[in-house]
């Protein structure tokens, strides 16, 4: 087949978000590359670049085209700690099912304005409790990193079990010498299925309590 010739074909901001959102969900941010977005949309890393300057504007893109979906549910009007309660499990739920969002997060320099309802949400009933402003947002850090931390960890884990195989932890447990350690042997068998409940918004809510009643 001879080899094309001419311009690559005319591409858009909406083909290149397409296509980002799918090598980013197969191979994850280290796998987004301009060169690699090239080929997935059939055209050159330099045609990209009429469109994004860098992988950090890619990146806001993707956020922003998330981020503009997620949703604002209503929160309580009081008690304010579980107006933040409410407000930290819908963050947690919309970037649950996005893991790659939170390793971008995580940087704590990108971010979608599209998504600052949650921090502003979380700090407004701080303040309204009775913090000032500046331990308002110590709380929300707090609780984005909780949050971060445990859709990670999660997501590692799911990845992990993939496949139904016996996990190296569960075979770990279920041999424990119970001389040694007689807790953890006693729970044994049932180590996995307790550590993989979900307890964030258990978690969350103590959290939330403890920096709100020093």
């Amino acid at each position: 087949m001879p080899a094309r010739t001419g311009r690559p074909p005319k591409i858009s901001r909406a083909d290149i978000v397409s296509a980002a959102h799918r090598i980013i969900g197969e191979e994850g941010v280290p796998g987004l590359t301009m060169r690699r977005l090239a080929r997935e949309v059939g055209t050159t890393p330099m045609a990209l670049y009429h469109h994004v300057q860098d992988k950090d504007e890619l990146l806001l893109l993707l956020l922003d085209d998330y981020a503009s979906g997620m949703p604002r549910p209503e929160l309580p009007d009081e008690p304010e700690d579980e107006r933040i309660v409410a407000a930290a499990v819908a963050m947690r739920q919309a970037l649950t099912g996005v893991p790659w969002t939170v390793e971008v997060l995580r940087a704590d320099d990108l971010m979608s304005v599209h998504a600052l309802w949650y921090p502003e949400s979380i700090i407004d009933a701080a303040v309204r409790a009775g913090l000032t402003p500046e331990a308002a947002v110590d709380l929300y850090r707090i609780i984005w990193h909780y949050t971060a931390g445990e859709i990670t960890a999660r997501a590692a884990a799911g990845r992990r079990r993939e496949g139904g195989r016996p996990t190296y932890r569960g075979r770990l447990f279920a041999d424990l010498d119970a001389a040694e350690l007689p807790r953890l042997a006693a729970l044994g068998e049932r180590w996995e299925e307790l550590t993989a409940r979900d307890t964030y918004e258990k978690g969350v809510r103590a959290i939330v309590r403890g920096l709100l009643n020093p």
